[in-house]
């Protein structure tokens, strides 16, 4: 279906829009930047989430400087953090500039526009935006253990990385199960930052799911096409989100 026939008779075609779908190279290689672009921010986010958490849990002034700062990277809307990031990522953007300038890059590096690096560029910008609310939600986990428990770590030879371990991992973990699968659609469902730093391109090297169902809807204009990509993408948040509600269910009960 397309606008020309939108006002004619809608024949009834069965499952031919996904056999087309799952037929096209470009939609297979669409799955896989998915897939790369989920594994980068939700590793990213949870262990940069985890880390800062760790950060900001003590009572000093650099800790609550850098809470702040968190809470200020959060709160910025997507577009407005995604075009600030394309401004310093661009071919002529600070960055760049920075590189030339050192020398250690005479001609820039294309963070945007080159097909192996725009994926994880954008990938990245979203892992900064998703750490923030990571690590509030792991700092309200770690700020509950007793402060006895970890001064009888100490005591009895603990060091940093073994409190982090034996102490702090274990009582983070329910936190941890269930802000894996919000990163995970976080993550899967991500719009702004694509659409506002590379538009998808070059080429498709950096179009996830929901991004093409939007190319194939609403530019290309093929709304069949659009719709059978985005009842994909919906059922792959539907099982996410069944999986949330199984997790949740479960740590009330415990």
């Amino acid at each position: 279906m397309t606008a020309a026939t939108l006002n004619s008779p809608w024949p009834f075609v069965g499952l031919d829009n996904y056999a087309e779908l799952f037929a096209s190279p470009e939609f297979l290689r669409v799955v896989g930047n998915t897939l790369a672009f989920v594994v980068i921010v939700t590793g990213l986010g949870m262990v940069g989430g985890f880390a800062v958490a760790i950060a900001v849990s003590s009572r000093t002034r650099g800790a609550s400087f850098l809470l702040g700062m968190m809470v200020f990277v959060w709160a910025l809307p997507p577009v407005v953090n995604g075009s600030i990031w394309k401004f310093l990522l661009g071919e002529h953007g600070l960055l760049n500039e920075a590189l030339k300038g050192s020398g250690a890059a005479t001609t820039g590096v294309g963070f945007l526009f080159d097909p192996a690096l725009a994926l994880w560029s954008v990938a990245l910008v979203n892992a900064w935006a998703v750490i923030p609310f990571n690590a509030l939600i792991f700092r309200a986990s770690l700020l509950s253990i007793d402060d006895s428990i970890l001064e009888a770590a100490e005591i009895d030879g603990a060091g940093p990385w073994q409190r982090i371990r034996h102490v702090l991992l274990p009582h983070a973990r329910p936190a941890a199960t269930v802000l894996t699968i919000l990163t995970v659609v976080y993550a899967f469902r991500s719009f702004d930052f694509i659409y506002v730093m590379t538009s998808g391109g070059p080429g498709t090297s950096s179009t996830t799911l929901p991004y093409l169902a939007y190319v194939e809807a609403f530019v290309t204009l093929d709304y069949g096409s659009g719709a059978a990509t985005a009842l994909l993408a919906l059922a792959v948040v539907l099982v996410l989100a069944l999986l949330y509600a199984r997790d949740v269910r479960r740590n009330e009960e415990v």
